[in-house]
C-alpha cells in the first residue's frame, strides 16, 4: 500500500469507497512535497483536480490588481481544496500557497468524476463544502460592510475558535499562529489597526498575546459583544467530513 493510498483512505470524504476504487484513484494520484511559502497554483491555471493536504497547511488567497492580498481561508492536513474543479471547467480564480512544509496529493478530475458518479455521497460532501465556504465568504463580506474593525477582529477570533480552539487552564488557546498582517488580510483591514485592537482586547483582559500565539481568556464576553453564540471547539462537536473549514470548512 503506497502513501497515496493511505492518505486517500483516511480522508473522510472517501470513507465509503471500496478498496478497489481507492486503489484506482491512488494509481492516478500524484504527490507533491513543498517548502514553506511555495505556490501551489496561480490564478488562471487549469483546474485539473482536487488537492488533498496530507501534511502542513495551505492558504487560499486573492490578490487585487494593485497587489493587495486577501486571505480567503486556510486548509489543514486531512482537508481538500480546489473542489470547484469538479463542477466547473473554468480555470482557477485564486492562488494557493503553503504556510509551512506541506505535502499534497493531487486527485485528477477525470478519475474523481468517475468515482463521484458511482458514489453520490462524494458529490453531496463536495456540495456541502462549497456551500460552507460560500457562507464564510458572505459572512466576511457582511462584516466588511457593516462591522467596525474591532467587531471584525472579534468575529475572526470566534471563527478561529471553531477550528483551532483548545481548552486550557486560562481560557481557549488558538492552535494556529497568525501574524497581524495575516489577520488584516483576512478581515480587510491594516496591520496597524489589528495591532491596536488586539492591544485593546488584551488590556481589557479578553485575550492574551504571546509570540504570535493567542489565548482567549473570556470567550463568552467576546461572543456577547458581537451578538453571536459562543462557538463550539473542535473537541465539542461532531464533524461530518474531515475537510472542514476553516473556519467552518477550511477557515
Amino acid at each position: 500500500m503506497s502513501e497515496n493510498y493511505w492518505f486517500i483512505k483516511k480522508c473522510n470524504l472517501f470513507t465509503h469507497l471500496s478498496s478497489a476504487d481507492i486503489a484506482g484513484l491512488e494509481s492516478r494520484a500524484r504527490m507533491r512535497k513543498l517548502k514553506r511559502s511555495e505556490p501551489v497554483y496561480f490564478p488562471h491555471e487549469e483546474a485539473d483536480g482536487i488537492l488533498l493536504v496530507t501534511e502542513g497547511r495551505v492558504k487560499i488567497c486573492h490578490t487585487t490588481p494593485d497587489g493587495k492580498q486577501s486571505i480567503l481561508g486556510f486548509v489543514d492536513a486531512g482537508e481538500i481544496f480546489g473542489e470547484l474543479s469538479l463542477v466547473s471547467d473554468q480555470p482557477r480564480n485564486e492562488y494557493a500557497e503553503t504556510t509551512e512544509k506541506t505535502t499534497l496529493v493531487l486527485l485528477p478530475k477525470r478519475e474523481l468524476t468517475l468515482v463521484t458518479q458511482k458514489y453520490p455521497s462524494i458529490a453531496l460532501g463536495v456540495s456541502k463544502l462549497i456551500g460552507m465556504r460560500r457562507q464564510r465568504i458572505e459572512r466576511r463580506l457582511r462584516n466588511l460592510l457593516f462591522r467596525s474593525n474591532r467587531e471584525r477582529i472579534i468575529h475572526l477570533l470566534l471563527e478561529l475558535t471553531e477550528k483551532y480552539g483548545q481548552r486550557v487552564d486560562d481560557g481557549v488557546h488558538l492552535g494556529i499562529r497568525l501574524s497581524h498582517q495575516d489577520m488584516a488580510s483576512i478581515i480587510g483591514s491594516t496591520r496597524e489597526t489589528v495591532t491596536v485592537v488586539l492591544g485593546q482586547l488584551q488590556a481589557e483582559g479578553l485575550v492574551v498575546i504571546s509570540r504570535r500565539r493567542l489565548t482567549l481568556t473570556n470567550l463568552e464576553s467576546l461572543a456577547k459583544e458581537v451578538n453571536e453564540p459562543c462557538p463550539l471547539l473542535p473537541s465539542e462537536k461532531v464533524v461530518e467530513f474531515s475537510m472542514m473549514p476553516n473556519l467552518s470548512s477550511s477557515f
